[in-house]
């Protein structure tokens, strides 16, 4: 046993338990066989026992291989979006928007009185026909960008890095936002039907997060066919309230807003522009959620830039219908808004009446807009992923888990969504001032490099397309200023803060992860592979079965093994050393064992400093530290472990560019293995 408290000395710079070739005695280099051919091919089968023609591919038939994205098998088809499915995963947030974008034209243009509520049908028209522009062109970014990523793909394409960075960005903070505003506007909705839990809003948003978190970790199929019934029971009722509304020729019943006093402004002969421009801004809220089908792409079924345009269609065409058709109940019934009462329970009032319709629209609001945030749980991961490829996010969001689930990206959402709820105390009216501000920067980013595009394809028509991408980029643009300007001193100046700092640490993630790239070589053709001096060093303080289990262990992976041991000063430590020498000799397992003394009851430092001067005097030798620890069987009993090894592979691997290896000794299966071998 050799015992070593001070650096070596002397010409030679000869280690403890070396010889003069600076191998220890009787230490000889690992075989490798030679002549064998790595092959993943099964025991007994070549290429030529491959029945003729058998098919290798697990696609459908009629379905081309480029139809599928890259890696996905036919079992992992199951956990993609139908059409159907995509509907109800990814346009709750477009859906929801019905239940506030019309309030939101009406209470600006009721500022006017009566003169200016007349504007509130002209107004949607103008909404709805940004709409059909905004539907048209993601439909071209669907086709043109089928890996997903919408306005970030779009920009980082025909923009440059910054610009997609921005809308990125700003497609993060609006899917953050999205669920804020959508849980807390679902318990909302709650509390003013049963007034007695309104002190518990907070509790309650954070329990419907918990929930719709918990589905989307399941996968994006489960949570669409979760939320199918919710979504079809709120459009059927939407439309079945407008259908009903224009056979009316009054409201059938005001019983929902008597007794609420009434919001709208002194009469007014004149509207001017700049409250149509304020309206048409803060009615624009109800198109936030249209970009999310682009935005997850590689979610669908393949073909699955088909199954998107599709769901993108239906989308864009059952908003419109029911924007146009409650605009048009507003006017017919000349209704106002109330404080307390929302414009879309007033319409389910004039139209279905005070009965048993009232409250199955109410109540479907209430579902919808509390598992609106699906939209965001769809989008957001795939996005992020999208980033974590590029090197703009880390590359942990790029992970699936089991049924295609970006499973950390859903966390983090939930993690940002939670501290959002806990900001705002569960208040919507706090969040909604910051929530159109990120998807109208998205859709002018988005516009404007499809116009780009359409210049630099030149395909037929596509001057039309131009124009039309160009005049949708203007409406946004302003939209986009107009609700900045007048939010500003509510809360938007987060998001104008918050953009460029989103921006910002895209960038050092990129910078940090250039530096790893350019220290790795990553790109470049290496050096041939060449042989190395190898030595094992394996942490010891006591003589046991584990201590047997990693010295095997090292000998099989080194040319050469060395124990070490760290001995405090103590008398204490000092006799358990000598009865750890006296079992060493006795066993003699042909490996040496080297003492580290140490004036501190450390053990990481001692062995990480021993590691230093092998490589001081050995500069070409590979160090591996090998670790033995116990696994436990029951997942509680980590609490007994020391946590030594922990320590010492930290201290290792901080000070020192040794390899860490932490051998796993699992009870549990090595004593079946060990029964097995005394009945035999």
């Amino acid at each position: 046993m050799t015992t070593l408290s001070t650096p070596p000395s002397g010409a030679s710079g000869r280690l403890p338990g070396e010889d003069a070739t600076g191998r220890p005695s009787g230490a000889k280099a690992a075989n490798r066989p030679s002549g064998e051919e790595p092959s993943d091919r099964p025991p007994g089968e070549d290429a030529a026992s491959r029945p003729p023609g058998k098919e290798t591919s697990d696609r459908p038939p009629g379905e081309d291989a480029s139809d599928r994205p890259p890696g996905v098998t036919l079992a992992g088809e199951r956990h993609r979006l139908t059409a159907l499915q995509g509907l109800a995963a990814l346009s709750l947030d477009a859906m929801a928007s019905v239940a506030y974008g019309p309030e939101a034209i009406v209470l600006v243009l009721a500022t006017a009185g009566g003169v200016g509520l007349g504007y509130t049908l002209p107004v949607t028209l103008a909404i709805a026909a940004l709409l059909v522009v905004l539907v048209a062109s993601y439909r071209q970014v669907i086709a043109a960008f089928p890996d997903g990523g919408g306005s970030y793909a779009v920009a980082r394409a025909h923009l440059g890095r910054r610009t997609g960075l921005v809308a990125a960005a700003s497609l993060i903070l609006d899917y953050v936002l999205n669920v804020a505003v959508s849980v807390t506007a679902g318990v909302a909705a709650l509390t003013s039907a049963f007034p007695s839990l309104y002190d518990h809003r907070l509790p309650l948003c954070l329990g419907v997060l918990v929930l719709v978190t918990s589905v989307n970790l399941r996968g994006i199929v489960d949570s669409a066919k979760a939320f199918i019934v919710p979504t079809a029971v709120f459009v059927g009722s939407i439309l079945t309230l407008i259908a009903v509304g224009l056979f009316r020729d009054g409201p059938v019943s005001t019983e929902t807003a008597d007794g609420h006093a009434s919001a709208l402004g002194d009469s007014a002969t004149t509207v001017g522009a700049l409250l149509l421009l304020k309206a048409f801004a803060s009615g624009c809220s109800a198109l936030t959620g249209v970009e999310a089908v682009a935005n997850a792409v590689p979610s669908f079924r393949a073909p699955a830039a088909k199954r998107a345009q599709h769901t993108e269609i239906a989308l864009g065409a059952l908003l419109g219908v029911m924007l146009i058709g409650l605009s048009v109940l507003i006017g017919r019934f000349h209704l106002q808004p109330v404080d307390g009462v929302t414009v879309l329970a007033q319409l389910a009032d004039a139209s279905l009446g005070h009965n048993w319709g009232f409250y199955v629209v109410q109540f479907a609001t209430v579902v919808l807009l509390a598992l609106a945030a699906n939209t965001s749980f769809g989008g957001l991961p795939v996005l992020m992923s999208l980033l974590a490829r590029d090197n703009f996010l880390p590359h942990v969001f790029r992970l699936k888990a089991d049924r295609e689930v970006h499973r950390h990206g859903v966390i983090a959402l939930a993690a940002v969504a939670a501290l959002l709820l806990l900001f705002s105390g569960g208040d919507t009216n706090t969040l909604v001032p910051l929530f159109a501000i990120g998807v109208f920067v998205g859709f002018t980013v988005c516009q404007t490099g499809m116009v780009v595009h359409w210049r630099q394809e030149r395909s037929a028509g596509w001057r039309r397309k131009a124009v039309l991408n160009g005049l949708g980029a203007v409406l946004t643009g302003v939209s986009a200023v107009v609700v900045t300007a007048t939010k500003f001193t509510e809360g938007a100046w987060l998001i104008v803060l918050a953009l460029p700092a989103l921006v910002l640490l895209f960038e050092r993630v990129h910078r940090a992860y250039g530096r790893i790239d350019e220290r790795i070589g990553l790109g470049r053709v290496p050096q041939a592979p060449h042989r190395e001096r190898s030595l094992v060093i394996v942490p010891v303080s006591h003589l046991s079965r584990l201590t047997s289990e990693a010295v095997n262990a090292a000998v099989s992976l080194g040319d050469e093994v060395r124990a070490v041991t760290v001995t405090h000063q103590d008398a204490e430590d000092r006799a358990e050393s000598r009865a750890l020498r006296r079992d060493w000799e006795l066993w003699n397992p042909g490996v040496e064992l080297v003492e580290l003394n140490s004036e501190h009851r450390t053990i990481g430092r001692p062995v990480s400093e021993y590691v230093r001067r092998i490589y001081r005097y050995h500069p070409g030798t590979r160090v591996t530290v090998l670790i033995p620890e116990v696994e436990p069987e029951r997942l509680w009993q980590r609490l007994l472990q020391n946590q030594r090894g922990a320590v010492l592979a930290h201290a290792v691997r901080r000070d020192t560019e040794a390899v860490i290896c932490r051998l796993r000794f699992r009870l549990a299966d090595n004593e079946r293995a060990s029964n097995s071998r005394d009945r035999r």
